[in-house]
């Protein structure tokens, strides 16, 4: 394992942030508009994460495949990583981690999945010692932060890439209410308030499939929009990172096209009980699943941004586009099956916003009342 010390703490190993944020960072390092390089914290202890960490700390980086369609023609490019250059264990490595936050990181990344935020019973006020990590990431950033406040308190920027709307603020307050159960000291409760910046922010890429042990195949799209924040430091700059003053916009987008435009066609495959191995690529190719979709996007999707004003209605355009050719990337294996996970959730957060706004406009939307309900179009 190699010795210097890296300004970015990332907490995920996921393939996604491999993909996007370490790869934006690696391509921003080859320029000189990194912070620096990535020291990644797995958070979970078993043999196969073993083998990711263990893979991280050798030397050279990982491959990222990056393959589809962008402007009408074909990418397929590997692309090195080299960002990422230590990795730690978070129970066996908790030492080291509380050491490197409390005196040299400058940022911290996390994309901890859908549970990320969920809490642990088995954590405790007494965990604010230090000596054991705790179990769930609120809790492990809250002491990791109150080593840093002992230490001085520098300034520190978190960026979460969760996919939650405003995932700065809200991990903030998650970790704020844990600090006020456990009875933290006030000066530190401010300082979380007032030296820790909690940056909202939306990422949009889709990763298809990990390479082993470390890597991924990913499309040529990639976006990661964040909201701009006073003393807000970056951990790079790069053409597919927008700094923008309103993130609503970008999320809207992302969430009624592209997501709900997936969870549409789960809600087809589902109701015609389609292949189990159905891709999205594949479904976009059958001329009634396309048509309905089509169909859903144009007339019940689309004149909710008109309604703003030609600004938004172009945007839209634009994004719809990029989706098009999205959808119809033949090299990523994106099965509707796994799009239909936790199926009824997804629905609630894809559907109901853009029914809602349809209601206020009196605007008809009979595909996507249709596919709310899981009544066959």
């Amino acid at each position: 394992m190699r010795d210097a010390v890296n300004p970015i703490l990332q907490f995920g190993t996921s393939r996604f942030l491999q993909a996007h944020a370490d790869l934006f960072i690696s391509e921003a390092m080859q320029s000189g508009e990194a912070l620096g390089a990535v020291t990644v914290v797995q958070g979970t202890d078993n043999p196969a994460s073993a083998r990711r960490v263990a893979a991280f700390n050798r030397p050279g980086g990982f491959t990222v495949r990056v393959r589809g369609w962008q402007g009408g023609a074909v990418v397929d490019q590997e692309r090195r990583v080299v960002s990422v250059t230590r990795a730690l264990q978070a129970q066996r490595d908790w030492q080291q981690i509380r050491r490197e936050v409390a005196e040299s990181v400058k940022v911290i990344l996390s994309n901890t999945g859908d549970a990320g935020y969920a809490l642990s019973p088995d954590d405790h006020a007494g965990l604010l010692a230090g000596e054991v990590a705790p179990r769930s990431f609120p809790a492990r950033l809250l002491v990791l932060l109150h080593g840093r406040h002992l230490a001085g308190g520098a300034p520190i920027s978190i960026f979460p890439c969760e996919l939650v709307a405003d995932n700065g603020a809200v991990l903030r307050e998650l970790v704020l209410q844990l600090a006020r159960a456990w009875e933290a000291e006030q000066a530190f409760i401010s300082w979380l308030v007032e030296g820790c910046v909690w940056v909202n922010s939306l990422v949009d890429r889709i990763v298809s499939e990990p390479l082993d042990p470390i890597g991924a195949v990913a499309e040529p799209y990639a976006l990661w929009a964040i909201e701009a924040q006073a003393g807000m430091l970056l951990p790079c700059r790069h053409p597919q990172i927008v700094v923008t003053e309103k993130l609503e916009p970008y999320e809207e987008r992302k969430l009624f096209l592209l997501n709900l435009g997936h969870s549409f066609l789960a809600q087809q495959w589902l109701d015609t009980g389609g292949p189990a191995d159905l891709t999205v690529v594949q479904a976009m190719g059958d001329p009634t699943l396309r048509a309905l979709l089509e169909a859903a996007w144009t007339r019940e999707v689309l004149p909710l941004f008109a309604a703003r004003g030609e600004a938004e209605a172009q945007a839209s355009r634009d994004y719809l586009r990029e989706v098009r050719e999205r959808f119809n990337n033949p090299f990523l294996a994106h099965r509707l099956a796994d799009i239909a996970q936790n199926h009824a959730q997804k629905k609630q957060r894809r559907f109901a916003p853009v029914l809602a706004l349809g209601r206020q406009l009196g605007l008809a939307q009979p595909l996507l009342r249709a596919a709310m309900e899981g009544v066959p179009a």
